[in-house]
């Protein structure tokens, strides 16, 4: 069964995506229970991205195991990691937001890396060949974790796959009244190498809400 999966970005007027500093992050995690998310989907740009904003080492070589805690309920974070680029995991988990970590590998992951993730307890899910087969990853989420809803917290090149396969079923866009314009600042959806009518993806609005500051949350189901 493939899990019903929300992207949930903070973006411009102009809709593009707003960096660290420029949200309003309490207002942007404030909105995440009405999804009531059992995984967090996060990009391995994301994450590395996050981490180097702290000033963390992108390294772990030498990092052991995260300890997890009997009955807790907070999401899985599950990363898409093919080439795995994701050396954090332990100071990751180590954030209050999620129980246990699940990285996304195919068969051309680097032995070396998932040597790295069975050392620091990081479950792995093997999919796809060169890259992560992101269908077949899913439905393993729900099979073997139970995992029902996902939350995408990612970037566009991970939310524009994920749409493109027709894996997602909402979208969940948290509007800032300002207008960036500049060819630096990213997409919150992006179809490398898609022109319309094949990038078009088709939405229908079902819930539009005012909040503080002038902010807009606006939520659509995607038409299959």
């Amino acid at each position: 069964m493939l899990p019903h999966v929300t992207l949930h970005n903070a973006v411009s007027l102009d809709g593009r995506l707003l960096e660290w500093g420029m949200v309003d992050m309490a207002l942007y995690y404030g909105l995440i229970g009405a999804f009531d998310e059992q995984a967090t989907l996060a990009g391995a740009d994301t994450l590395i991205f996050g981490a180097d904003h702290e000033g963390v080492s992108s390294d772990e070589s030498d990092a052991t195991a995260v300890e997890r805690v009997p009955g807790d309920s907070r999401p899985l974070l599950v990363v898409p990691d093919s080439r795995g680029r994701v050396r954090i995991w332990r100071w990751t988990l180590g954030q209050p937001y999620w129980r246990a970590g699940v990285a996304l590998c195919s068969n051309s992951t680097p032995r070396e890396h998932l040597d790295y993730l069975k050392r620091v307890c990081v479950d792995r899910i093997i999919a796809g060949d060169d890259h992560v087969d992101l269908a077949t990853a899913l439905h393993a989420l729900h099979d073997r974790y139970g995992v029902k809803r996902v939350r995408a917290d990612s970037g566009g090149t991970l939310n524009g796959v994920l749409l493109r396969l027709g894996l997602v079923a909402e979208v969940s866009l948290l509007v800032a009244p300002v207008l960036l314009g500049d060819d630096r600042s990213r997409p919150f959806y992006h179809a490398s190498g898609m022109v319309a009518p094949a990038a078009e993806i088709a939405l229908t609005l079902t819930h539009q809400e005012r909040l503080a500051g002038g902010h807009l949350w606006l939520r659509y189901q995607v038409v299959r």
